[in-house]
């Protein structure tokens, strides 16, 4: 499942450099676009929006508030990390209301294997809660969801599993920022554009 989230990403990731004459226009929305997007694509996981697709694109071609041209894509993961870790608050609040329910619903009708890894999961998220949040929200991946809405019906505190979520999605939000920069810029010199 992740690496389908990977691919699908880049995908998309690619499909804008195809269509490049619409960057500008994915310019125009900024770091409040990336704040926004950021911030829906975390909050729920009914609807999927290619977050990672616009923080990669927002890297490679928004200019920083101040300083040399290379820390453009830093500010898009502090302000896409900023966005994701409030998104995620929402996934908190349904864990402390009663997320225990939303997860069975997550994990029926998996394969065995599947719901292995899920308990294993939880189990280490007991025991070690502040490592695996962190783990996890540095990361893509499909764990972050249920571990976020455990977080909430365990009671970790809500002070903590904010600033681990920001800080996690903040080296995940840099790392995309960076590749799209790095990555943007080569394709768009090589195309001669």
């Amino acid at each position: 499942m992740g690496a389908l989230a990977v691919l699908i990403t880049f995908g998309l990731a690619l499909l804008m450099v195809l269509n490049w004459h619409s960057v500008d226009q994915m310019a125009g929305y900024g770091y409040v676009g990336g704040l926004i997007v950021s911030a829906l694509g975390c909050s729920t996981w009914f609807v999927p929006i290619p977050m990672a697709a616009v923080q990669f694109t927002l890297g490679g071609i928004l200019l920083p508030w101040f300083g040399p041209l290379w820390l453009g894509p830093l500010f898009v993961g502090l302000v896409c990390s900023f966005g994701e870790a409030t998104g995620a608050l929402s996934i908190y609040a349904a864990g402390y209301s009663g997320g225990t329910g939303i997860s069975d619903k997550f994990i029926k009708g998996r394969s065995g294997r599947f719901i292995r890894i899920y308990q294993w999961l939880m189990r280490l998220l007991q025991r070690r809660g502040a490592l695996v949040m962190f783990i996890l929200s540095a990361l893509m991946n499909p764990f972050f969801f249920p571990a976020a809405l455990t977080c909430g019906a365990s009671r970790f505190g809500l002070k903590k599993y904010y600033l681990i979520t920001f800080a996690g999605k903040f080296i995940k939000c840099s790392i995309i920022a960076y590749a799209g920069y790095f990555g943007l810029r080569s394709l768009f010199q090589w195309l001669g554009i």
